[in-house]
């Protein structure tokens, strides 16, 4: 029998997300209370005003027709005003915005509206595996930008080989970054956007964790460099910053044809996203700028109690200023996927070993803040209580 599979599934993910999985059912068969700080879902639901205009649409029988494949244009307005709102950056909710299920289903097919197989992308290392996913399904080549400790996990433009930068359709970027828990300075985008203007070069930028910043610090958006229209788009999602993950609503905004692109590919393989959904982002949104509680409060407090708990355990780790993670370098002695094995079997706690997103991962793990502070203090214990034992 012919095998149905094709040679693009076996370049799709990494085998060390279904290693870990495999690793946490083993030992919760075994009764074990399994912590798991693995993958970063959010583990509370959306505000009570988002969920009341979730019920009430849903509610609506003439919220089930097709929607548009683009979204409607009441979300796409919000988000205009939105953008404005949070980042001074002017939208046209007309041209400028396409509405996506979830900003994974945007970045899995962006590649294949803007560029032909056998194009150049450059993509980080580490970066999230939908990132060179996609590249995959698109038939393109990637070259891999180090993302380095030393440089603030940020990449050295300047030693980018000009071939590279001549022949490469887009650039891919992070920032707060997933899994590196970076940020990035408007001085640093301003830097990118010149890069990208002599370049000829379309920067894409994920600015998924722009809400979940600590200390008094305000992610910014590329979009906010002037002339950054004319060369960059972004993503953003309801996911984390608004407990909607389970919803599927994101968008893209920004560089007005790379937008048609994604938009006239998408209306060719999908219906878009469910108008009920839509009007809760809506309502998530307006909150917002109403003023309405954030979760950055949460992740912070959240962040403390572990890396605190950690460094009095003699792991030394630096307080992340964004995101739902904890990217920690690991002790003298292990590998990534040593450590993360032997915390699952003998601590209990599930984190990800961070070669699962890129060679340059080697040497750390990821550690999702997806618990409420009692787990998190209990998951310090064992992790302490194991490093402890292992230094016996």
């Amino acid at each position: 029998m012919k095998q149905l599979q094709s040679k693009r599934l076996a370049e799709l993910g990494s085998a060390i997300f279904s290693e870990v999985a495999h690793w946490k059912k083993d030992v919760a068969a075994r009764g074990v209370d399994v912590i798991d700080l693995g993958i970063g879902s959010p583990d509370r639901p959306p505000s009570p005003k988002v969920i009341r205009a979730l019920q009430e649409a849903v509610a609506d029988p003439a919220a089930y027709g097709y929607p548009t494949s683009e979204g409607s244009l009441a979300f796409r307005e919000t988000v205009a005003k939105w953008y404005k709102h949070r980042f001074g950056v002017e939208l046209n909710p007309e041209t400028e915005i396409v509405t996506l299920m979830g900003s994974q289903d945007g970045l899995a097919h962006l590649a294949m509206s803007v560029t032909d197989p056998g194009d150049t992308v450059m993509v980080p290392d580490p970066g999230y595996p939908i990132y060179s996913a996609s590249l995959v399904l698109a038939g393109v080549t990637p070259y891999y930008l180090p993302l380095r400790e030393e440089n603030g996990f940020l990449p050295d433009l300047d030693s980018i080989p000009p071939d590279v930068a001549a022949k490469a359709k887009f650039m891919l970027l992070n920032y707060p970054s997933n899994p590196l828990s970076a940020v990035a300075t408007l001085d640093f985008f301003e830097r990118v956007v010149d890069y990208a203007e002599k370049h000829d070069l379309l920067i894409v930028h994920d600015l998924a964790y722009s809400e979940m910043a600590f200390d008094g610090f305000r992610p910014p958006s590329i979009l906010e460099v002037e002339g950054a229209k004319r060369c960059a788009v972004e993503f953003h999602s309801l996911s984390k910053s608004f407990n909607m993950a389970g919803c599927r609503i994101a968008f893209m905004v920004g560089r007005e044809d790379a937008v048609q692109s994604l938009r006239m590919l998408k209306s060719n393989i999908d219906y878009g996203v469910f108008v009920a959904v839509q009007r809760a982002g809506i309502a998530a949104l307006e909150e917002d700028m109403a003023g309405g509680c954030s979760v950055a409060e949460v992740y912070e407090k959240r962040r403390d109690i572990v890396v605190e708990g950690l460094r009095r355990a003699g792991w030394n780790i630096d307080k992340p200023k964004a995101t739902m993670f904890i990217w920690a370098r690991i002790p003298e002695g292990w590998t990534s996927r040593q450590i993360s094995r032997e915390m699952v079997y003998h601590a209990g706690v599930v984190v990800i070993p961070g070669d699962a997103f890129g060679q340059e991962g080697e040497g750390y793990v990821r550690i999702a803040l997806v618990q409420e502070q009692d787990r998190l203090r209990e998951a310090v214990d064992r992790i302490g209580a194991f490093l402890s034992s292992r230094q016996g």
